[in-house]
């Protein structure tokens, strides 16, 4: 790499803290907030705690950045809107995609904020761990992550020690992680910075039947991956509500007329599909390829308590050779392409590849704090240095990557900004 390649991360660097530093408020803030993003773009050796970042930054030491994360009043929320805001230009488009999903954070005792005996899906069982629900934003031009909520279970709500042990503010209320999932989407909505009525999802969110209605009733339009056993009509089943006996109440409840057919498991609808219903698709090119399956789509009606309810599509989909069939489904109108259906629905791996990069590349899971004002700090100054990479992924493409490279790429984004911040130094930053 050059001097001029260099200069040019740099000042990039420069350009992209300037446009966030005012909101960390005091000067001592906003330097600390520097030394912060910096240590987690170029700290590549070692977990980045406080400790390692502070021995990659000069001018600075590990208590000072981690009092920064601890005590430091910046609030995170301005900065997750200014960071929506600075994503708009370089990555919204009309048919943009929102992506909800959790990870998981394993950590050792009871002390950090929402930890608990859970499902751990970084971990693949029940484990201590945090867990944090995420936004994404996927558009032709890339993807980034764009909001976080921790999802705090009841244990930890009406638990008035703990709370007050870790600041938890008095206002915070138990939500599902469906609940936050919806938060996370209205905010970005209202905000308006990032354009799009796609949502998808993966079956943990998919199978919560008031998360699918909350989504319509919004008018977002979803592709949500559900069970295999999630019960579906084939056909709008008549219902009817029993006539009175002439003794006791009066039934009010409806049930299916006898004789109609009644919901059939997903996948038993699946093994029904003839061969001809199945269309090869290519959903987006990927670095090993194009990303190609095969698609099949279904309207079919939502199963409540056995009675039909909202029509839908319900979308399969399965790899070339007829293995990994998932099922998902969607309120999309009538009219949707299949294209389309597959598109939106398999642009969930961006989200899945998003948390591995960052915690790979900028120490996403790396933190060792354990308030709740901590939490949200380095996971917001985390999702600020993923926004820095992707900028640099577009402004340096040509050379790093694949120019103008759709959604479906997963090729290393940060590579060429990395390297150009470690090859010059901290020094020349201050």
């Amino acid at each position: 790499m050059d001097e001029a390649e260099l200069e040019r991360a740099q000042e990039e660097f420069r350009r992209f803290h300037d446009h966030f530093a005012p909101l960390f408020g005091r000067e001592e803030a906003r330097d600390r907030s520097q030394q912060y993003l910096l240590g987690l773009l170029v700290q590549a050796s070692e977990r980045r705690n406080a400790e390692n970042l502070a021995e990659v930054v000069e001018e600075s030491n590990a208590r000072v950045l981690q009092r920064f994360l601890t005590e430091s009043p910046w609030a995170w929320h301005p900065l997750i809107m200014a960071l929506q805001a600075y994503l708009s230009p370089r990555l919204s488009a009309a048919e943009g995609v929102f992506i909800i999903d959790e990870t998981c954070f394993p950590k050792q005792g009871a002390a950090s904020v929402g930890v608990a005996r859970q499902y751990c899906g970084t971990l693949g069982k029940v484990a201590n761990c945090q867990i944090g629900v995420f936004l994404a934003y996927a558009a032709p031009r890339g993807y980034a992550l764009i909001d976080m909520r921790l999802y705090l279970p009841e244990g930890w709500i009406t638990d008035a020690v703990r709370r007050q042990q870790t600041g938890i503010p008095p206002e915070v209320i138990y939500r599902s992680k469906a609940e936050l999932a919806l938060a996370l989407l209205e905010q970005a909505r209202q905000a308006g910075f990032l354009t799009g009525h796609w949502v998808t999802g993966d079956e943990a969110y998919g199978e919560v039947p008031t998360f699918r209605d909350a989504l319509d009733g919004a008018h977002w339009w979803y592709v949500l991956e559900v069970p295999s056993t999630t019960p579906l009509f084939e056909q709008l089943a008549k219902t009817e509500i029993p006539p009175w006996s002439g003794k006791g109440r009066k039934p009010t409840t409806p049930r299916l007329v006898a004789g109609e057919a009644r919901p059939q498991p997903v996948a038993a609808l699946a093994e029904r599909l003839a061969p001809s219903a199945w269309q090869t698709l290519t959903v987006a090119d990927g670095a090993q390829g194009p990303r190609t399956y095969q698609f099949a789509a279904q309207r079919v009606w939502e199963s409540r308590d056995g009675l039909p309810g909202r029509a839908c599509w319900v979308l399969f989909r399965r790899n070339l050779d007829g293995s990994e069939l998932k099922y998902c489904v969607s309120n999309a109108p009538l009219d949707t392409p299949l294209l389309t259906l597959g598109r939106v629905g398999a642009t969930r791996w961006c989200i899945e590849t998003a948390f591995q990069r960052t915690k790979d590349e900028i120490g996403l899971a790396d933190y060792e704090v354990r308030s709740w004002r901590a939490w949200h700090h380095h996971i917001t100054l985390a999702l600020l240095a993923g926004a820095f990479l992707f900028t640099m992924w577009q402004e340096w493409g040509k050379k790093s990557a694949p120019a103008d490279s759709p959604a479906g790429q997963s090729a290393p984004p940060g590579q060429p900004a990395s390297a150009a911040l470690v090859s010059s130094g901290s020094s020349s930053l201050d």
